[in-house]
């Protein structure tokens, strides 16, 4: 018999009947999904009340009472209130109309025009929206009904997979309901509850892998709990071809039966159980049903075998209506940033169905949540006989990442458990033995913090941002590696799990895998996963650093091995990654490639070299080897002049980077096959930075040896044995520099041109001899609607303003230009009423902008100013910039639209996917994001800010600190599980963060400890030494607070190239 309760609802309160929530104390109401915080439930017409019949997940019934009349929504909230949901919006109430056709409960029209007799229907409580990655489910209590949905799916065989990830999936579902593994207790447990058809069969697999969950590594451990056992369900479940899906029957023009489906990234077409299609978000430009046809109008593309439109066809007109509308809500939930707004009411006639998503999408919800405006409550497992309720160490990231292990806690009988990756006793407190002892019920994990794309699910809008190349493209992994994926961001190796087959796991710590296409996830989505192997113990830490010299000189050395090992990764990418993809497609010229590959490969041989050299020299330093002569090693200059003198004969390669990048672009821009080539080779994991970026680093090495040995001579003492060599090396690459740094500013103004080029639409020649990028960044411009975002780009001979546009590649549309030739500008705060306002006259029309802070104001001010002085100074007015077209035309990339007409469904929206994912996580995105503006200037500084090496990185909320190799380039921290990883788990952009010193009330107290914050995402950071400690913070102080142009223009006068 299934468990039944009665709440009722009236003018939107609920009767003072004992809920889940409040069986356990918690508050009522503490999260209704629909809603924000502080909202209450909207009231419902009165009238009569019906009574609805729910389902729950775990089983139960719940009798609700609601007004005739009120809607679908009023039914929905209230199941979330009684549940103290807040992720609701995941879920959706369907039931079985008059056809017998399961549907779901639309929440704008009433409840009983949808559900004709009440009293003989049960609605089901269910998961409507799978989302990439469960790491994007912020909350325990949602994880657990995904947990239950996964379970109900492989009882009823919607799930089917191969034997052995059924196994798998079974044996986390028994260690969350009964616990560790016991024989006797798991035959019976298994007797009495059929999970999947056909058990018997695969009962001993079952228990080996539940034994299994006890074992890390090859280590006894305690095993994992209800928390954790729900993730790696869902991170096994996730992986698997029929995960979420639901079939509708369907044929092709054929005749060909086949079935439908629609996913978080698109439309798919199945063959029985085998997907043989996928049609994604971004390449479906309409979507509409005509009677029983079902139509599918895609976006054109020459390499597509496609037609323009494909039909399908259904059992008749309400199946292929009701299949629509599952399309437009996933669409929406998906693809949208916020809820679509209604169609206005026809007056005559209206063609179409009115029929529209409701409810907050999936960036609504994470940033619902990320921002807090929620508590957390407890909760009951129904099935689960384990009260206790253990914390995960750290939410897996969105990213993915190597392995998704986790810290076990553990029983009041053990009160110390071994930590089987490093061998050490972690020793366990009285009070937390006693804690445990507690037969009272926890809160629930904490989440971990996530880093990108993605970046970049979310840990903030980075990870819409970054979401870097890391949040867009999370299945399908496109690089020549075959690491695993973080979501769709970096990955490293991950275990396979898929319908067709996979190796039987020991261990079942896997690695979360992020989004549509190719899936990645999403920004900087991502926590990076909190592994024991990467916890440091303090004996440890002290350890390494009584082992490691104190001399400065000693961290000056290792600077340059680090950055060295970086640099050497970047080359890489040249003379591995991308001649690999060059050689695989006959579309670059001879002539190109050995101008190209010919110039780099003698770069890297003698790189190899260098590094091998230095590494030697720091394990003699170290005492690491020949300990009894270290003393005569203790020194670097030697080396550094040997390979700086050597590196002159190189110059003749270096000085051919400016013809490869003029070379390279001429390329792409005459050839489509090119530009494709290297448009996908960008969205490799590979190509964290744009590939033309990989083009300048030979130069930008050059600086960074020339400011190590500056540091390195002003350390010394005149008298000190590798002062002279120090300096001779330092006289050597100056001399290198100076010859060089003329075309390397030009090659960077170049490559920053081509870079924008690639951000705009509506621009005919944005690269032109003589035109100098000055500075970019987001103004409010005030118009008849009021302040509206607009991305400005300045350039020394004009003005350009430019909206996101609603391309799916999601580049900057340009509005208008304002040539700089005879402009005022002039401060205008007072007449119109806004805050750091500035009016700009131009010969031909004027706008009014302002800037978020009065420090912004300032830098636009001086630098505009400085710009229409170089254009007075010019020949004259700067040539049309704008393309031919006028610029509200639509291009051929985007369309109008229309969703609530049953012949229409645009794809061209903003989205959290996007068709060109390598456009979302650039500078002017995270410019667009965080309200900031970068110039020029702060570009160059950014080329002498790099810096590589190990960091302990820690939450806000966390215990532990997690070893992670970072690179920070381009205003952003990238982040590795080591340094010969080849792509990031994770990327941090840092505009608009803050950095500072811990306070005494956070309770840090360790050395050498940093902090970032931005909003409300904090990460700590802490180094090895007050050397390391120090650079980290000069380097990444460059990127959090650009400075004026005066100062750095000062700066720029102290260091003669």
């Amino acid at each position: 018999m299934w468990h039944k309760k009665r709440v009722s609802l009236n003018m939107g309160e609920t009767e003072q009947r004992p809920t889940a929530g409040s069986r356990l104390g918690a508050q009522e109401n503490a999260g209704i999904s629909t809603l924000e915080h502080g909202q209450k439930l909207p009231p419902t017409p009165p009238g009569k009340l019906v009574s609805i019949k729910i389902q729950m997940l775990d089983d139960t019934q719940e009798i609700f009472e609601v007004p005739q009349r009120a809607p679908g929504k009023v039914l929905h909230d209230a199941v979330c209130s009684h549940l103290n949901l807040v992720e609701g919006d995941y879920f959706g109430l369907e039931f079985p109309d008059h056809r017998k056709m399961m549907v779901w409960l639309d929440l704008l029209k009433p409840i009983m025009k949808q559900i004709r007799r009440p009293k003989h229907i049960v609605v089901k409580f269910v998961v409507k929206f799978f989302p990439p990655d469960h790491a994007q489910l912020q909350e325990e209590l949602t994880r657990y009904l995904f947990a239950l949905q996964v379970k109900q799916d492989l009882a009823q065989g919607r799930l089917t997979c191969n034997d052995t990830s059924t196994a798998l999936l079974v044996s986390h579902i028994v260690q969350s309901e009964i616990g560790d593994f016991d024989e006797t207790i798991d035959r019976e447990h298994l007797a009495k509850n059929k999970y999947i058809p056909q058990q018997e069969a695969l009962e001993d697999k079952i228990m080996e892998f539940h034994l299994n969950h006890m074992f890390l590594g090859f280590c006894f451990c305690r095993g994992q709990t209800p928390a954790e056992s729900d993730f790696q369900l869902l991170e096994i479940a996730r992986r698997l071809e029929m995960y979420g899906i639901r079939l509708h029957p369907a044929k092709d023009r054929e005749g060909t039966k086949i079935n439908l489906a629609v996913a978080n990234t698109g439309i798919l077409v199945f063959q029985g159980h085998t997907k043989i299609n996928a049609f994604n978000w971004a390449k479906v430009r309409k979507l509409s049903f005509k009677r029983k046809r079902f139509l599918i109008k895609l976006r054109p593309d020459v390499n597509s075998s496609f037609q323009d439109t494909l039909e399908f066809l259904m059992a008749s007109r309400d199946f292929c209506k009701s299949f629509w509308k599952i399309c437009v809500e996933h669409h929406a939930f998906f693809r949208l940033f916020e809820e679509p707004k209604p169609k206005p009411k026809p007056v005559l006639f209206s063609r179409g169905s009115s029929f529209r998503f409701s409810g907050r999408t999936q960036k609504q919800v994470l940033d619902y949540v990320k921002e807090g405006g929620h508590k957390k409550v407890q909760f009951e497992r129904k099935h689960s006989k384990i009260r206790s309720i253990r914390s995960l160490t750290a939410q897996p990231s969105e990213q993915h990442s190597e392995s998704s292990s986790f810290t076990f806690g553990d029983d009041a009988d053990a009160p110390a458990v071994q930590s089987c990756q490093q061998g050490k006793e972690l020793k366990v407190s009285a009070e937390d033995a006693e804690q445990r002892r507690s037969p009272s019920l926890r809160k629930s994990p904490k989440e971990g913090r996530r880093v990108d794309g993605v970046v970049m699910a979310t840990m903030e809008e980075e990870e819409e941002i970054v979401k870097d190349r890391t949040q867009q493209n999370r299945t399908q992994s496109q690089q020549p590696s075959t690491a695993g994926s973080l979501t769709g961001s970096p990955h490293l190796s991950e275990l396979s799990i898929n319908s067709q087959g996979g190796p039987p796991l020991a261990n079942t710590s896997l690695s979360p895998n992020l989004s549509p296409d190719a899936k990645q996830s999403s920004p900087l989505i991502s926590p990076l996963l909190n592994d024991p192997s990467g916890i440091r113990t303090d004996d440890e830490e002290e350890v390494r650093r009584k082992r490691c010299p104190a001399d400065k000189a000693y961290f000056i050395a290792k600077e340059v091995a680090t950055t060295e090992r970086t640099y050497l990764k970047d080359l890489e990418v040249i003379t591995s990654w991308f001649q690999s993809a060059v050689s695989k497609d006959d579309c670059m010229p001879e002539t190109l490639k050995n101008l190209i590959f010919s110039n780099f490969e003698p770069l890297h041989k003698f790189h190899t070299s260098f590094l091998k050299e230095i590494e030697q020299r720091l394990a003699l330093w170290e005492g690491r080897s020949n300990a009894h002569i270290k003393g005569d090693y203790q020194r670097i200059g030697d080396v550094m002049l040997k390979n700086i003198q050597s590196m002159k004969q190189l110059t003749i390669h270096l000085r051919k980077h400016n013809e490869i990048l003029m070379e390279l672009e001429n390329g792409i821009k005459n050839s489509r096959k090119l530009e494709t080539l290297c448009r996908d080779f960008e969205l490799q994991k590979v190509c964290y930075l744009p590939l033309n970026t990989f083009l300048l680093r030979p130069l930008h090495r050059l600086m960074h040896y020339k400011q190590i040995m500056e540091r390195l001579c002003k350390h010394y003492p005149p008298n000190h044995t590798d002062f002279r060599d120090s300096r001779a090396a330092l006289a050597e690459v100056s001399e290198m520099v100076a010859q060089l740094h003329g075309n390397m500013i030009k090659m960077e103004n170049f490559q920053k041109l081509h870079e924008l080029k690639k951000d705009l639409i509506g621009i005919d020649n944005l690269v032109i001899p003589g035109r100098e990028f000055i500075r970019l960044g987001s103004l409010s411009k005030l118009s008849g609607k009021g302040l509206q975002q607009r991305m400005f780009f300045l350039f020394n001979d004009v003005l350009l303003y430019t909206s996101r546009g609603l391309t799916a590649s999601n580049q900057f549309k340009v509005h208008g230009q304002l040539p700089l030739y005879g402009m005022t500008i002039e401060e205008s705060e007072e007449e119109w009423g806004v805050p750091h306002c500035l009016t700009l006259r131009g010969q031909r029309q004027s706008i009014i902008v302002a800037a978020s802070t009065q420090a912004e104001m300032d830098k636009w001010t001086e630098d505009i100013q400085m710009a229409i002085d170089l254009a007075e100074k010019s020949n004259g007015p700067a040539p049309e910039l704008l393309a031919s077209s006028p610029p509200d035309n639509k291009s051929p990339d985007e369309t109008t639209v229309d969703q609530e007409s049953e012949d229409d469904l645009s794809a061209s929206r903003t989205s959290l996917e996007r068709q060109s994912p390598h456009r979302g996580n650039t500078t002017v995105h995270v410019c667009w994001h965080r309200n900031t503006s970068v110039s020029m200037i702060d570009f160059s500084i950014a080329v002498e800010n790099q810096l590589s090496g190990n960091l302990l990185r820690k939450f806000k909320n966390s215990n532990g600190w997690q070893k992670l190799w970072v690179v920070f380039t381009n205003f952003c921290m990238f982040f590795y599980k080591s340094h010969q990883d080849n792509h990031p788990l994770a990327c941090l952009p840092l505009l608009g963060y803050s950095l500072t010193m811990p306070s005494e009330s956070e309770n840090i107290h360790k050395d050498y400890v940093f902090k970032l914050h931005f909003k409300s995402h904090v990460y700590y950071f802490r180094a090895e030494s007050e050397y390391t400690f120090e650079r980290w913070m000069e380097v990444i102080r460059s990127a959090t607070s650009s400075a004026s142009r005066t100062r750095v223009l000062s700066h720029k006068e102290s260091h003669v190239y």
